[in-house]
């Protein structure tokens, strides 16, 4: 049932997407089609998991604030496909989660920045994404997305007519490398510097 849910969403916002936002999606062959993957990715819009959602070819899991999950209709949407997670300090039991799940063969969405960007830049990323990566051994996909900034800005109520693109980078393999708090680190920085070059590669 989730599934059919699921590819019913997908199909639905990638129409409503490619007509309002002409979305491009480039690269998603490179997310591995199996096994327990994280998608890292920036975060500028609220626009940004629905984007991702639909310019992945597999069905993806999200790490949502908790907040999300009390709030009506849209509630009822973000754990069917979602799980919570306290803003600022995951709990135990949340990362706990993060990693069974990967190891369980899902693909997890994580914006490691931890907030949305107000004017598109990239921010300065939390330890989150490492810590999981290194402890799972899960691959980690990174991803550009470009438009959702102009499309619906932090603050803003209405949509607007943006292009919006989306970047999916190399694989970047954690497993069996090392361990401890400075390769956790070391992901993290390996991850957005790969967003990065992601960025200056479309602006060439």
């Amino acid at each position: 049932m989730r599934n059919l849910l699921y590819c019913f969403f997908r199909l639905f916002f990638w129409v409503i997407f490619k007509i309002l936002f002409r979305l491009g999606v480039k690269g998603a062959d490179k997310v591995p089609a199996h096994g327990g993957v994280i998608v890292a990715s920036n975060h500028a819009s609220y626009l940004d998991p629905l984007i991702l959602g639909v310019a992945l070819n597999r069905q993806a899991t999200y790490m949502a604030k908790e907040g999300l999950f009390r709030v009506p209709l849209i509630g009822a949407f973000v754990r069917s496909f979602s799980f919570p997670v306290k803003r600022g300090r995951p709990q135990p039991s949340t990362i706990k989660e993060a990693i069974q799940r990967l190891n369980n063969g899902e693909l997890i969405v994580m914006f490691p920045e931890g907030g949305r960007s107000a004017d598109g830049s990239l921010l300065d990323a939390k330890r989150g994404v490492g810590l999981i990566a290194a402890m799972s051994g899960a691959r980690v996909v990174p991803a550009l997305i470009e438009g959702t900034d102009r499309a619906l800005p932090v603050g803003a109520r209405v949509i607007r007519p943006a292009k919006v693109r989306v970047v999916f980078g190399d694989v970047i393999e954690a497993k069996g490398r090392e361990g401890g708090r400075g390769f956790q680190e070391r992901i993290v920085r390996d991850v957005m510097e790969a967003i990065r070059d992601l960025k200056f590669k479309r602006q060439d």
